[in-house]
């Protein structure tokens, strides 16, 4: 099992960091939380019996749950995307949601197939939305995509089915209003940059008042007796954001090297520092 999306800013590459805080024994007879989903990495290396997964982007929740509840249409859905794939269908599907009435009455199966479909084939995987909402990114240098991975999905369903896992689409503070001491979290926001980054999942962005609020979020639920870990880029913002002076709350800050590749350019992709922030009650 795998996540069935390509994910800007996945986690796959700082797996064995965030394990050495949130893995099998810490979140066993616990429940785990995970606000950002995104492509879902850390949520399917875990693969904890007791979740609630949540993103802003209620197309990624909607894949998740066509997976979870038919699988087999979605299979038959991007077989079909799989067999028509050229450069104009592509367009023609990326289109779809610019007609907003439209879009809204096609089925949930339909629009989890065009998600999938259009992240299997577009530019580096690269989820991106304008400030309308609409899905803008171009088709990619693909010979042969894989846009459908049958056994895969298969697999997801099965695990979605046979555990309590919980799908969410509201803002990060409500997602973790259930959360009890003992309970882990993991935040994985859009990230911050000193310059210029990419944030475009969803057209709202996230800037520095919402970091802001985060921070404040992550003192209630460490006050409550949560276990909190943070993902983010090592600028100064976070940096003093999170210091650990400034609060009644333990923050160990660890710095990892990272590969982005969001840059069309291999020369211009770089490695990046980010850092984890593990926040506990003393």
């Amino acid at each position: 099992m795998k996540p069935f999306l390509k994910w800007a800013g996945g986690k796959r590459q700082l797996l064995p960091y965030i394990k050495k805080f949130i893995n099998d024994k810490s979140i066993s007879n616990v429940k785990y939380f995970e606000s950002f989903l995104g492509g879902g990495s850390v949520f399917f290396e875990l693969a904890h019996d007791n979740c609630i997964i949540n993103d802003l982007n209620n197309e990624i929740i909607n894949c998740f749950k066509v997976i979870k509840n038919k699988p087999e249409e979605l299979i038959k859905k991007l077989n079909q995307h799989k067999k028509n794939h050229n450069k104009e269908y592509f367009y023609k599907i990326r289109e779809l949601d610019r007609n907003v009435e439209k879009f809204k009455k096609m089925s949930a199966v339909s629009k989890a197939a065009r998600t999938i479909y259009l992240n299997r084939t577009c530019y580096n995987g690269l989820y991106r939305v304008n400030r309308s909402g609409f899905f803008n990114t171009p088709i990619g240098r693909y010979t042969n995509p894989l846009i459908c991975d049958e056994q895969n999905i298969r697999e997801i369903s099965k695990y979605l089915n046979d555990n309590n896992i919980v799908f969410l689409h509201v803002d990060f503070e409500k997602s973790v209003k259930s959360a009890k001491s003992g309970d882990w979290v993991y935040f994985d926001p859009p990230y911050d940059y000193e310059d210029t980054g990419f944030v475009g999942y969803v057209k709202e962005g996230f800037t520095h008042d919402d970091l802001e609020r985060l921070k404040k979020t992550c003192d209630k639920l460490v006050l409550r007796g949560c276990n909190v870990l943070i993902s983010n880029n090592d600028t100064n913002f976070v940096r003093e954001l999170f210091k650990s002076d400034n609060y009644e709350i333990i923050y160990s800050t660890k710095v990892i090297k990272a590969n982005r590749n969001i840059n069309s350019k291999g020369s211009s992709r770089r490695k990046v520092d980010e850092v984890l922030i593990y926040g506990r009650k003393k």
